[in-house]
């Protein structure tokens, strides 16, 4: 699956990810797992990292187990909706892993939900989102005009 284009091109273009230190598996179709290490770029306070940095780990998950589903028939996806609860806080050099699982997919919406732990098997955090499939084209057609 990681194979697939559309996932290339998301690995390719995720410049956010990699500033943020994140790295990912797709497990099966519909399961992922996201990883980072909380450093000083991440922290709000002395210690802690802040809650953005969580939430963006947390869409970023979500959304790739939606596209895990999607790309294979030519689509891209689109957050419509995300919520996410805090847990417990992420310290700096912790490890986090977010697993996500699909909860259902029909012929334009995705449900994802997922977990956040530490190196400690702590939770985190929770997160869901709602994602919207599209075919790859309507995107490309939209980036090509705002060239």
């Amino acid at each position: 699956m990681i194979d697939h284009p559309i996932i290339q091109g998301y690995i390719q273009g995720n410049e956010f990810g990699r500033f943020l230190g994140m790295d990912f598996t797709i497990e099966a179709k519909g399961r992922v797992v996201y990883k980072m290490v909380v450093t000083e770029k991440h922290l709000a306070t002395p210690i802690t990292a802040h809650g953005g940095v969580i939430a963006a780990l947390a869409d970023a998950g979500l959304g790739v187990g939606a596209l895990s589903v999607s790309a294979e028939y030519g689509n891209v996806v689109s957050t419509v909706e995300f919520k996410i609860s805090y847990i417990s806080p992420a310290r700096l050099n912790d490890e986090l892993t977010l697993e996500s699982t699909l909860v259902k997919s029909g012929r334009s919406i995705v449900f994802m939900e997922a977990k956040i732990v530490n190196q400690r098997n702590e939770l985190v955090a929770t997160a869901n989102g709602t994602f919207n499939q599209y075919p790859i084209d309507k995107l490309l057609s939209t980036f090509n005009s705002n060239l």
